[in-house]
This record gives C-alpha cells, structure tokens and sequence, in this order.
C-alpha cells in the first residue's frame, strides 16, 4: 500500500506541474469548510480503484438519505405536490446520473441493487402523489356535496 506525506522540511523549492487531463481517475472539488493556511485544495483527481468506489458509493449513500428524508416529511404531510413532483423529477434525472457517470466505477451487482432502491424511491413519490391527488378529490366532492 502507498503512502504520500508531505513535509516541508523536504521541499527544495521546485515546482511540479502536472497535466491533469491525461491523469485517468474520479475528480472531486473539496469543500474546504475548514480554515487552513496551508495549501489549498481546488481539484482533486483519485486514482486508486478502490478509492474511487469508496467516494463514489459515499455519495451516492448521501443523495439517497437525502431522497429518503424527502419521503418521510411527504409522509408525515409537511411536502405539497409541487415539491413532490420536484423530488420525483430530481430523483429520475438522479437514476440517469448514476447509470451514465457512475457505472464505469461500480460493478454490475451494485449497481443492480441501486437500481432497485431508486425504483423503490419512485413508485414510493408516485403513490404519494396518487393518494393526495385522491383525498383532494375527495374532499371537493364533499365541499361540493354540503
């Protein structure tokens, strides 16, 4: 396994420049929520395997928490249709990103899986639609009914 560690003690004062577009590998913009005077980091490029599917997977571990959070607060009644139409629409442009971008880093079985839990996530927004499409019906027939 490698290792990288960077010490000034061992700097000479020369400049390395890199060229990243023939570099292969998953490129990431870190947050850097974190002050720090030292170096700070634009563009990252992973390279190792394993790590791109460690940071692939993590992300896609958060937009789908994210997507699920979305569902529970439509089902305790705090979202409108709108914002479930919204959730809908962002969560099948999300199905697209994963099978386009994300595939070439994850193998077949997880990405099968994933598919799944997406699939499960839409019907879930669609009969979520369905039913409060139904009791406002419901209710205007019976406003109109009185």
């Amino acid at each position: 396994m490698k290792q990288y560690f960077i010490s000034k003690k061992k700097y000479n004062g020369e400049v390395v420049y890199l060229n990243c577009d023939e570099i292969k590998g998953y490129k990431i913009n870190p947050r850097n929520n974190y002050p720090y005077e030292g170096v700070k980091v634009n563009e990252m490029i992973i390279v190792k395997p394993s790590m791109i599917e460690k940071v692939v997977k993590r992300k896609i571990k958060n937009k789908l928490d994210y997507y699920l959070q979305l569902i529970i607060a439509n089902l305790d009644g705090n979202e409108s249709d709108d914002d479930t139409r919204k959730a809908l629409g962002d969560l099948q442009r999300y199905k697209k990103v994963v099978n386009d971008k994300y595939s070439i880093y994850l193998d077949e079985k997880y990405l099968t899986l994933l598919n799944k839990k997406i699939d499960v996530f839409e019907r879930e927004l669609k009969n979520n639609l369905l039913y409060s499409n139904l009791v406002s019906k419901e209710e205007n027939l019976t406003r109109k009914n009185r």
